[in-house]
C-alpha cells in the first residue's frame, strides 16, 4: 500500500515521521513523508535545534505529489504532529485533495498533544483544532491516555471509563485505537491498547517494560502499524494483536540494548515476525 504521512522529523531518535516510515517500509508499504517540523531531536530531551516547516512549504510539497498524479494512488493518510495553527489548515486541505482523489483512503489522525509523563507540549489552539476540525473529519483516531482526557475532558480510571471517552471521539471517526491506557483497575505491571467502535471493543494488555525514561515515539509507530493491518484486510482484533506484539518486541530489544530510542532497525525482523503473540480480547 501507499501512505502519505504528515508529522515530525527528527535527524536522531525515532518519532513522527522517523518512527512510522521505517517499519511501514519494511512491512512492503511505500510511504510518502512530508515532515512537518525538522529537528536535531524531539523535545523530551529538554534541548533542540531546527524549526517548524512553514504551512507553505508542507502544502507544496503535498501539491506536487498531486501533480505527479499520486493522490488516487494513496491508500492511508497519517497525521500527527501540527505545529500551529496555519499548519492545522493544511492537514484539513491534504485530507480534502486526499480523498477527492480516492474516496477510499483512510485517514488516521495522531492527535499529538502531550502525555502522562510531560503533559501538554503543542501551542495553543491546537487542542481545540484535534477536537473540532480534524478528528470529526478523520476515519480513525488514535489517542494516547492523556491525549484522552484532554480532548474529551474526562478523567479516565477504569475501562468502563475509558471506553465512555474514547465514544466520545466518534463523532466522524469509525474507530478509536486508545494506544496506551494505564487505568487504576488494571493488571499490575501491565499497559494497555484498546480499539473502539460504537458496538464493541477489545481490549489487549502487554507486560510494562521498565525504562529509567521511556522511549518517545512509541504511539507514533503503533499508530502506523495500526492503519497498516487494518486498512490491509485484518479484523480490528487482529489489526491489534500485530501492532501490540510487534511494538512489544522493540521495546524489549530497545531495553535489552540500554538505548533511550526506539531500536526500530535493530529490531527489524522482531518487529515483522515478534518471537512473543498477544491477543486481543472482546470486552
Amino acid at each position: 500500500m501507499r501512505f502519505l504521512s504528515l508529522q515530525s522529523h527528527v535527524a536522531y531518535g525515532y518519532v513522527g515521521n522517523r518512527a512510522a516510515t521505517f517499519p511501514l517500509q519494511r512491512l512492503g508499504h511505500e510511504v510518502w513523508a512530508v515532515n512537518t517540523v525538522e529537528f536535531s531531536n524531539h523535545t523530551g530531551y529538554g534541548a533542540w535545534r531546527g524549526r517548524a516547516a512553514s504551512a507553505e512549504q508542507v502544502s507544496e510539497i503535498v501539491q506536487g505529489i498531486e501533480s505527479l498524479g499520486q493522490l488516487p494512488r494513496c491508500d492511508g493518510l497519517l497525521t500527527g504532529y501540527v505545529g500551529d495553527a496555519a499548519l492545522a489548515d493544511v492537514v484539513l486541505d491534504t485530507a480534502g485533495r486526499v480523498r477527492a482523489a480516492n474516496p477510499r483512503a483512510v485517514w488516521c489522525c495522531d492527535p499529538v498533544l502531550g502525555d502522562i509523563d510531560t503533559g501538554i507540549y503543542v501551542k495553543p489552539g491546537i487542542e481545540a483544532f484535534f477536537r473540532e476540525r480534524a478528528i470529526p473529519a478523520a476515519d480513525l483516531v488514535t489517542p494516547n491516555h492523556f491525549e484522552l482526557e484532554l480532548l474529551t475532558g474526562r478523567t479516565v480510571a477504569t475501562m468502563d471509563e475509558a471506553l465512555a471517552a474514547a465514544r466520545l471521539l466518534l463523532r466522524g471517526p469509525r474507530l478509536a485505537l486508545i494506544t496506551s491506557l494505564r487505568r487504576a483497575d488494571a493488571l499490575r505491571d501491565t499497559i494497555e491498547m484498546v480499539a473502539v467502535t460504537p458496538e464493541a471493543a477489545w481490549r489487549i494488555a502487554t507486560p510494562m517494560i521498565g525504562f529509567p525514561i521511556a522511549p518517545n515515539g512509541t504511539g507514533d509507530a503503533v499508530a502506523a502499524l495500526f492503519t497498516a493491518h487494518w486498512i490491509s484486510g485484518d479484523e480490528i482484533p487482529e489489526a491489534l494483536g500485530k501492532a501490540a506484539s510487534s511494538i512489544f518486541a522493540v521495546l524489549e530489544a530497545t531495553q535489552a540494548m540500554g538505548e533511550r530510542e526506539l531500536q526500530l532497525v535493530a529490531a527489524q525482523d522482531r518487529l515483522v515476525a515478534p518471537p512473543r503473540l498477544f491477543r486481543a480480547e472482546r470486552l
